[in-house]
């Protein structure tokens, strides 16, 4: 008698959301057909979901890891990661973030008979918890003068090598990044400057001395190792950290994923120092017939005329830079941003910084496994716009830009 199908999870039944996780379905039939899904609810009760079509091995056994998926699903081919990285959301638009990070995701997974559309009888289920947080790192809120942000700190004792780190438009606090990065070693202080409390609601114009605060609370934290700090931000976030490597004095190095080097979105203040947005031209919207955006050739040139007051001095950093690229983001254009800030801080003397490209990936280059959303709302412009990228070298991009950013940091921190 053949036993009843069951699936194996290696780790059994808990892991790191940005840690690999190996599939295995044996009990199965010799060479039966059946149809794997996933499902994941997020906090606001959405659902994403991803399905794959297998073909179970001689001996009954379907590793993930060895068996290519077969067409017709959400991917195909030898991916042991697709169930994870292939899926979407129900809702159109909806893009996967990690609200609370104390709080697993329920990874659901279900193996059905067949090929079918619906699928056939369901053979086997099982449940995996996507954690975020490390056992033995400590959350931190954190409400010193105006600072509003959460510290997450390694296991052990320190001091830990400390990075602030900023999210893009849309505000809040996301602390999902900083939690997974503390989790190898990093004093992270994940840093809300916008629609969070009491902080100002919109994005019109910023005040370098409020992320000057949080850069000296880290500098003076006992658990952070001197001398200086580092700064990782994404989109707006990562021309906020351009102009604070700029101004300000403590950082030692500074990665970009998918920034700008122009001051984009609101104004910028900093003593006496005021660096205008880069000017807009709405008129170069794109919209699809589907109502999608495309905005990549909204912004000014900030090379020409009056926008050049907005290209942010980074030749005045003292830290060493690091940018992430996706090639085919589409929110902006973040490769001719990292080539100008190159040629210019080489123009004045600094050191070239280091670039790494992707081809095939978008804007939202997050940590590993998070599926790639392909459009979303966007605050500012008020409807979805396309972020760009392709699923497989996007989810592939997002590995290897997490290995960079943290073998950066351990090097220059």
């Amino acid at each position: 008698a053949s036993m009843a199908p069951s699936i194996r999870f290696s780790p059994a039944t808990r892991s790191l959301f940005d840690e690999p996780l190996a599939i295995a379905v044996q009990g199965l039939g010799p060479r039966q057909q059946v149809t794997l899904r996933t499902s994941l609810r997020d906090e606001k009760g959405e659902l994403f979901q991803a399905s794959a079509r297998y073909q179970a091995g001689d001996d009954g056994e379907l590793d993930l890891a060895r068996c290519p998926a077969l067409p017709g699903g959400s991917f195909s081919g030898l991916e042991p990661m697709g169930l994870l990285w292939a899926l979407q959301p129900q809702r159109p638009f909806w893009r996967l973030v990690k609200r609370d990070v104390q709080s697993p995701f329920l990874l659901q997974l279900e193996v059905f008979e067949g090929h079918g559309k619906p699928p056939g009888r369901l053979l086997a289920q099982a449940q995996h918890e996507r954690a975020f947080l490390r056992d033995g790192v400590r959350r931190v809120p954190v409400r010193e003068g105006r600072i509003r942000a959460t510290l997450f700190l390694p296991p052990g004792n320190g001091p830990f090598p400390g990075i602030i780190d900023l999210y893009g438009t849309g505000g809040g606090l996301p602390e999902y990044r900083a939690c997974l990065l503390a989790n190898y070693g990093f004093a992270v202080l994940a840093l809300a400057y916008y629609s969070y409390e009491d902080l100002p609601k919109e994005m019109k114009e910023f005040h370098l001395e409020y992320f000057e605060e949080a850069v000296n609370y880290m500098l003076q934290h006992t658990q952070v190792k001197g001398p200086g700090i580092g700064l990782l931000g994404i989109s707006k976030g990562g021309d906020l950290c351009t102009s604070m490597a700029s101004f300000l004095k403590g950082i030692t190095a500074t990665a970009l994923i998918n920034g700008s080097v122009a001051n984009v979105g609101a104004v910028l203040r900093y003593k006496d120092i005021t660096i205008p947005p880069l000017n807009i031209n709405l008129k170069r919207i794109k919209v699809s017939k589907s109502g999608i955006a495309d905005i990549f050739d909204t912004l000014n040139n900030p090379l020409e005329g009056p926008d050049q007051q907005s290209f942010i001095p980074l030749e005045k950093a003292e830290c060493r830079f690091l940018f992430i690229v996706g090639q085919d983001d589409r929110n902006w254009k973040s490769e001719f941003f990292a080539v100008e800030g190159s040629k210019r801080l080489q123009a004045h003397g600094k050191e070239k910084p280091e670039i790494v490209c992707y081809p095939g990936a978008g804007h939202y280059i997050e940590p590993p496994f998070f599926p790639m959303c392909a459009a979303s709302m966007h605050l500012l412009v008020g409807k979805p716009v396309v972020w760009g990228g392709e699923p497989k070298a996007h989810c592939e991009a997002q590995i290897d830009a997490w290995q960079q950013i943290q073998a950066f940091f351990r090097k220059h921190l």
